[in-house]
């Protein structure tokens, strides 16, 4: 089944005073509502495609959230890979750098979110070196350059990170030698990179964030996840994860939680190789809402929904057990918190 069917999200705001205008708007203009508002039911069933856009009205916010890339290495034409932006007082830091992040940030510029003008991408954080959450690395250094960037990219991640950087500038070295020096005339500071290789800990910190890095269990991947304090919320992403203690000392009643995660309907679908790899490297619906009901995040967002083994069956029953609709009906069954499917450009 199509992901675009499935629309069913639980409502971030208590009671329909603390709903966005917006929503309330297109509620009372709606005569036979394919949208079904209810004020304290907390099940909003809408058929436009992003509602969390509207999210952005909820007056006081410095910081918003940006799904730029909620994939995964499936070639999925709707969802680039994973990086998502967090936007605090017109400062954008990306965590992680998928395919097309460079693409998604200039989509979210013309949808309002102005910080995200290609240009402005200056600090990224990397949680692990898997290739879908690197594709980007070298859009990110390359193309805002191009576009006149001046600032060298700051790049914070685990050790390799910097191996990785100094091969994509050799890689690139005959493109940036006929640009610097041929009738482009482009700068020679703002291809250059700045590698920061972390440890667990206080990693980053300027006026708007604070960020915190912490070890995550991904195979035998060196991987982080990540603690994002700002003047009004805190946001943990999780990176790709099994169910990690780190991740919930981190997340304790924090504002959102972006989390990775499979279906349980779908694990015995695949074989046991599969399923070997899906518990060393990867979270059920269950084991995330045993995860969530611990940490009690005010919004928790599902992304980077995995589905190994099916993804290379490719057989349509298989699919359908990895599904949105069918992760968000495991979800609901067992999480009774505040809970979406994140979506490209979806902004919260």
């Amino acid at each position: 089944m199509s992901d675009k069917k499935t629309n069913l999200y639980h409502s971030p705001y208590e009671t329909q005073s603390d709903w966005p205008s917006g929503m309330i708007q297109l509620c009372k203009r709606t005569p036979r509502p394919r949208r079904v508002c209810r004020a304290f039911g907390m099940v909003i069933l809408i058929s436009i495609t992003h509602w969390p856009a509207l999210a952005q009205d909820k007056a006081g916010q410095q910081t918003q959230i940006v799904l730029l890339g909620t994939g995964t290495p499936l070639p999925d034409p709707e969802r680039s890979g994973p990086c998502t932006a967090v936007v605090v007082n017109g400062v954008p830091y990306l965590i992680d750098v998928g395919t097309g992040t460079v693409r998604r940030a200039a989509a979210a510029r013309n949808k309002g979110v102005k910080a995200l003008e290609p240009t402005n991408l200056k600090i990224a954080f990397i949680t692990h070196l898997h290739s879908d959450h690197t594709l980007g690395f070298a859009d990110v250094m390359l193309t805002p350059w191009i576009m006149g960037r001046r600032e060298p990219l700051e790049v914070y991640g685990p050790t390799g990170t910097r191996a990785m950087a100094d091969h994509l500038l050799k890689a690139y070295a005959t493109d940036i030698k006929t640009r610097t020096e041929g009738l482009e005339h482009s700068n020679m500071t703002g291809y250059k990179v700045n590698v920061h290789e972390i440890k667990p800990g206080s990693v980053y910190k300027d006026a708007n964030v604070k960020v915190t890095a912490f070890s995550v269990r991904h195979g035998q991947l060196d991987t982080f996840g990540y603690r994002f304090e700002t003047p009004d919320r805190t946001v943990v992403i999780s990176g790709d994860t099994t169910p990690s203690p780190s991740l919930l000392e981190n997340c304790r009643g924090c504002d959102i939680l972006i989390h990775e995660v499979y279906t349980e309907a779908s694990f015995d679908l695949v074989s046991p190789e599969w399923q070997q790899y899906r518990r060393t490297y990867h979270t059920s619906s269950k084991e995330l809402a045993d995860l969530a009901t611990k940490a009690k995040p005010g919004l928790l967002i599902l992304y980077h929904r995995a589905n190994p083994g099916c993804d290379q069956a490719r057989t349509e029953d298989c699919r359908e057990a990895g599904s949105e609709e069918q992760l968000l009906k495991e979800m609901h069954l067992m999480y009774k918190g505040k809970v979406v499917a994140g979506h490209d450009l979806d902004i919260y």
